[in-house]
């Protein structure tokens, strides 16, 4: 822990002040009594498991503006600009930050296909629940600049967790903080998950699962996003992984929010220049009448005090009990950035952006009529392919279309995938990536359904056809060295190679069978005495065995072909070794075996 402590004691004043409480803590602890009551922190129980990611802590309650996200003129990037920081500005994310969310995205895509985690919802829960790290405020590594702890998980107005990890991540002896970007708890950190292993990732491939660290951050709120097979294009699925990182209606109506703004439109800016939030949900107290997950109402558009904060921008966020996700509204507040009084009058209500949803879609209709045919081992010639109708029989745009192949076929998606998404375009055609077929020949069915829809499914007929047998009409040596050898002694190591030929090109993968013959000419056939081979499989007592035709040899990818050792009886002599094909190509060549010096 010490170790922990003095690496990040150069982040700031605010590391240095956690690491002296933290030592203050671990002095104290040495008190009469103190021991005891170190053991039993040492292995506290695990939370529920149906706490929430962060513990159900506070949250950024600012609401994303009404204009369109992009980027201000003269901008060049950065965010900065002479009119309100609301608006065009908001939609700026700091280039580590946006870097860790999109690396995120490519991450699960791999290893997760079905989740579809889009990387603007990390950026949603990124935004309300440290403002996009304090507005990028980290190192070129990820890692936070300086701590970013959320309340003492004491009971009083959010979950109740005794110190997990003593002290590691968050630097509580007594009870866990939500911790980093991504503000998970500790013991959420490094004990949740299905396999109680925790949640923990390492984003950034550097060995370490870090929660203060974006990329590591990013990476374990996908995949928890992404747990128990949930498709994150299903509004039921996208609300329920939602809910589970912090239980509350305000809570998700927020981040909804936040992810349809970011869908519509994002730029990149430096790191550190960020739009920080203004507004946090306060905690619960006793007597509290509001809703009891989260502690939010009236409260959410107040400051620290209490009083009704006098600062709030355009598009802040805004007051009222929690309702259903994504009808909830806010206050635009005065043309000078000022909230009427409570009381003061009747704002006017807008509502709050609502997460896209995909277009009504009644049927999917196969386009084309042939089925789809491939040669083992290479692409289809086309693509299944659908159109997304209403019930009207116009085109759908913007609906999810699944195509899936059973997993036996051997054929594959791109990044060998058996299931891949597709959006439909303008014209409603959703258009499989490329096909390609395995190695075997076979039959199988491609199935497109429509993602959310009942919707009937449309199946492609796809066969895949045996490769034809390589052919070859020539075969000739690579060398025209003499062929020569010792009665009772082998031939030199590889001493034949051919090279195969099919209409002038190099034949690969043709069978080729060799045989030792008479002279013959008109009717060679095995030569039971002179050169032979000796057979692969052959052991014991028959590893000597001579063998005179030699079947399952095959030429290599560039069409060559070297023959195994060829050994000699005591007989000299010249002897042909006629090598043939299926396709009638024939190749002879002569093996001079000469007699022993002195016989």
């Amino acid at each position: 822990m010490a170790a922990t402590f003095r690496r990040r004691l150069h982040r700031g004043a605010a590391s240095t002040a956690v690491a002296a409480l933290v030592l203050a803590a671990l002095t104290a602890s040495q008190a009469p009594g103190a021991t005891e009551a170190a053991a039993v922190r040492k292995q506290p129980p695990p939370p529920p498991a149906d706490t929430p990611i962060d513990g159900g802590t506070t949250y950024y309650t600012d609401l994303p503006p009404l204009n369109s996200p992009v980027p201000p003129r003269g901008s060049h990037g950065t965010g900065h600009h002479s009119g309100s920081p609301a608006g065009p500005t908001e939609a700026g994310l700091p280039a580590t930050v946006l870097a860790a969310y999109k690396k995120a995205e490519s991450a699960i895509d791999g290893s997760v296909p079905g989740c579809r985690l889009p990387w603007q919802l990390l950026a949603g829960i990124g935004k309300v629940e440290s403002g996009q790290a304090r507005g990028g405020a980290v190192d070129a590594e990820g890692t936070t600049l300086q701590p970013i702890l959320g309340p003492q998980l004491n009971g009083q107005g959010f979950a109740r967790i005794a110190d997990t990890d003593g002290g590691r991540y968050d630097g509580d002896l007594t009870h866990d903080r939500a911790v980093g970007p991504m503000q998970f708890i500790p013991s959420t950190w490094s004990q949740g998950g299905p396999d109680h292993t925790g949640w923990g990732a390492d984003g950034n491939g550097d060995g370490k699962k870090d929660p203060n660290n974006v990329f590591d951050a990013a990476l374990a709120a996908g995949h928890y996003l992404c747990a128990g097979g949930r498709d994150l294009a299903d509004q039921n699925d996208l609300d329920h992984a939602i809910l589970g990182y912090n239980n509350s209606e305000d809570y998700l109506r927020t981040v909804l929010s936040w992810y349809a703004f970011y869908r519509h439109g994002t730029h990149e800016i430096p790191d550190g220049k960020g739009i920080l939030p203004e507004h946090r949900r306060e905690p619960r107290t006793a007597g509290d009448d509001r809703d009891a997950r989260t502690g939010a109402g009236e409260q959410a558009g107040r400051g620290s005090a209490g009083a009704p904060d006098q600062h709030r921008r355009p598009g802040g966020s805004g007051t009222g009990k929690p309702g259903k996700p994504g009808k909830g509204q806010h206050h635009p507040g005065k043309p000078d950035g000022t909230d009427p009084a409570p009381g003061g009058g009747t704002p006017t209500h807008k509502p709050t952006p609502k997460p896209p949803t995909e277009p009504r879609l009644t049927a999917l209709a196969r386009v084309g009529d042939k089925d789809l045919t491939a040669t083992a081992g290479s692409e289809f010639t086309a693509s299944p392919k659908v159109r997304a109708e209403d019930a009207a029989g116009k085109p759908v745009a913007g609906a999810s279309v699944r195509f899936t192949l059973p997993a036996s076929a051997g054929a594959r998606f791109p990044g060998n995938r058996t299931a891949v998404t597709v959006t439909t375009d303008k014209a409603g055609l959703a258009t499989a990536p490329a096909l390609r077929a395995g190695d075997r020949a076979a039959a199988f069915t491609v199935r497109a359904t429509a993602v959310g829809r009942s919707a009937p499914a449309v199946d492609f007929g796809a066969t895949v056809k045996a490769r034809p047998a390589p052919k070859a009409d020539k075969l000739t040596r690579t060398s025209d060295k003499e062929l020569t050898a010792t009665a009772s002694q082998p031939f030199a190591e590889d001493a034949v190679e051919i090279k195969a030929t099919y209409r002038g090109k190099r034949a690969a993968g043709v069978p080729v069978t060799a045989t030792m013959v008479t002279d013959d000419p008109d009717h060679p056939v095995e030569n039971d005495k002179g050169p032979y081979f000796k057979a692969p499989e052959a052991t014991g007592d028959n590893q000597d065995d001579p063998v005179r035709t030699l079947t399952g040899l095959t030429t290599d990818a560039h069409g060559l072909l070297k023959l195994p050792k060829i050994y000699t009886d005591t007989h000299p002599g010249t002897f042909l070794l006629r090598l043939t094909t299926a396709d009638g190509a024939v190749l002879t060549v002569k093996l001079k075996v000469a007699a022993p010096a002195g016989s």
